[in-house]
């Protein structure tokens, strides 16, 4: 594959910075001064590739990682451990993204915009990863309405699904949004998203910790089927979105739509027809439902029913929340339903 390009927006280290392993998620920029790809020798040399950060709010990945560095501190990791820092800038204010920058997991590739500096550093750590024959990777994400832990793939292959249940028996299969880190990483590797939670608990940090501590004692992938009692497992069938110009909240009278403010309730349980999600104003359907080829779905999923917007078909929702900037930036949720592996 030969010498990976350089990128202008990545650093590359052989070591750990001082102070990387007690420094906060918000003040990590004293640290690191901007996206970060740090390589660490291990007994196998093939490494596991972590990234964390790739959202600035999404804290449990990060600190996963200090926990599992500082047990390895004074000896020798079992296999080697390549970690990308992500959006340092965001994460100094607490936040998903700035406002004017790209989404970091929407950028690798795959992306539809691959012009961006930010998705040519994502295809140089690809490149970087796949000279060193990296054994699998782990994407650790946060989210911020109520959810279970659950673990994501892009490829029905044996390998991943492996990867998957040993983090959670809830596994969600999805090809859109495009330009996703597991996406990309799918082509050199087993690779997974996790979804370890609501950030700042520390269940979900000593969670993802003995996650990526079994990881790196791994010595290879099983290449047979999960057994069918081990593994929940559903299709992502639409990505839901408030349309752009539709003006939302949860509380004022004074928007196209009022969504309910317990919303997040609904995350991984089988939602019936009818089901209410909210008031809708003006008589328009306030939101958008994309299928996996990006076509317009709204119609089969919801209707507006004398001012009220309802579900047409029996799903599972995921990833909901009651943070209108992250609504506003990402999506209102993904629609699943139940399928076998």
């Amino acid at each position: 594959m030969g010498t990976p390009l350089n990128s202008a927006l990545l650093s590359q280290l052989d070591h750990l910075p001082e102070g990387l392993l007690t420094v906060a998620p918000n003040d990590v920029y004293r640290v690191l001064a901007g996206p970060t790809l740090i390589h660490l020798p291990g007994r196998d040399q093939r490494p596991l590739f972590v990234s964390v950060l790739q959202h600035g709010n999404e804290t449990t990945g990060f600190l996963a990682v200090q926990l599992l560095l500082q047990k390895y501190e004074r000896r020798q990791l079992p296999r080697g451990l390549s970690i990308f820092f992500g959006n340092i800038e965001a994460a100094r204010q607490g936040l998903r993204r700035l406002d004017g920058q790209c989404d970091y997991n929407r950028v690798w590739p795959g992306t539809a915009a691959a012009e961006l500096p930010e998705a040519q550093m994502m295809q140089v750590i690809v490149d970087e990863m796949a000279r060193r024959r990296v054994f699998a990777s782990v994407d650790l994400h946060n989210n911020t309405g109520t959810n279970p832990y659950y673990a994501c793939l892009n490829k029905l292959d044996h390998r991943f699904f492996q990867l998957a249940v040993l983090f959670s028996r809830l596994v969600v299969f999805f090809v859109r949004p495009k330009g996703v880190q597991s996406a990309a990483f799918a082509t050199i590797c087993p690779a997974v998203t996790l979804e370890c939670g609501k950030p700042g608990q520390r269940h979900g940090v000593e969670y993802a910790l003995e996650y990526l501590d079994s990881c790196l004692h791994l010595s290879e992938l099983p290449d047979h089927p999960v057994p069918a009692h081990d593994i929940d497992f559903f299709r992502t069938v639409a990505q839901v979105h408030v349309r752009d110009q539709v003006t939302f909240n949860f509380q004022s009278s004074a928007a196209d739509l009022i969504l309910n403010d317990d919303l997040d309730r609904m995350n991984f349980t089988e939602i019936p027809v009818g089901t209410e999600w909210g008031t809708a104003h003006n008589g328009v359907m306030p939101v958008l439902a994309t299928d996996a080829s990006g076509h317009d779905v709204t119609d089969a999923y919801f209707a507006v029913n004398e001012g009220k917007l309802i579900l047409t078909r029996k799903v599972m929702p995921s990833s909901l929340t009651l943070d209108e900037r992250i609504i506003r930036q990402d999506c209102l949720c993904y629609l699943m339903e139940r399928s076998s592996p």
